[in-house]
């Protein structure tokens, strides 16, 4: 179910950006990557289990331990399925400037990268130059075109839908007690996604959010790639 808000010029405007860059034809050298955040509880079971033995189930114990949070940078390039998704102890500025320095990395063929994201206060130059200093974080910084989505728009974001997968395929219902576990897991879920080529086909266009929302009064610029 989509929750869209006032449909503001603001939110038109930066709509139908996203809508064009992924109606785009896929270009190695201006590749379009998604990215957003998944917060993960680690906790661990307070008590030992039942496992699984001939003709019975495995049995685990309702009670669990807390061992405090984690994060995991879902990206994913959906025209291709090529992913870099990992789990990271937090998602404060200096974790997501690392983060941009591997897609930099990644793509260091690419002439420029289209990043997509939401409106997080960490999704700026700021956090890229405060760990990488003035010249390489604003050298870091040119090397992206940003298109956040609208306020409450998440859902053109198509890290979304990676965040969802790794969420019911990998995460799904199992106690990850410790970082590092998190990131095994993470890590072989993406190697596999990666190899099976799972792309995103997404289908919903200008066209249709015109006539799904009906806004033909509001004037929007179209963006040049």
């Amino acid at each position: 179910m989509w929750c869209v808000p006032e449909l503001t010029e603001e939110y038109v405007e930066r709509m139908e950006d996203l809508l064009r860059l992924y109606a785009r034809p896929h270009n190695d050298r201006t590749p379009v990557i998604c990215l957003d955040e998944r917060p993960v509880v680690l906790h661990d079971s307070a008590r030992t289990g039942t496992p699984m033995r001939p003709g019975k189930i495995a049995k685990k114990d309702y009670e669990y331990v807390r061992r405090g949070t984690a994060n995991v940078f879902c990206v994913v390039e959906p025209a291709t399925g090529k992913r870099l998704t990992r789990a990271t102890r937090n998602r404060k500025g200096k974790a997501f400037a690392g983060e941009l320095n591997r897609i930099a990395l990644g793509y260091a063929k690419a002439r420029k990268i289209d990043l997509v994201m939401d409106n997080l206060s960490t999704h700026s130059e700021r956090s890229l130059t405060a760990r990488y200093g003035d010249v390489a974080g604003r050298a870091l910084w040119k090397r992206f075109r940003v298109h956040f989505t609208p306020k409450h728009g998440s859902w053109l974001n198509a890290a979304e839908i990676e965040a969802s997968l790794v969420s019911r395929e990998c995460l799904g219902q199992r106690r990850i007690g410790d970082l590092n576990t998190l990131r095994r897991e993470v890590t072989s879920w993406r190697r596999a996604a990666s190899a099976a080529g799972r792309v995103i086909d997404w289908k919903f266009r200008v066209a249709d959010a015109r006539r799904v929302f009906r806004y033909p009064g509001i004037v929007t610029t179209r963006s040049e790639y």
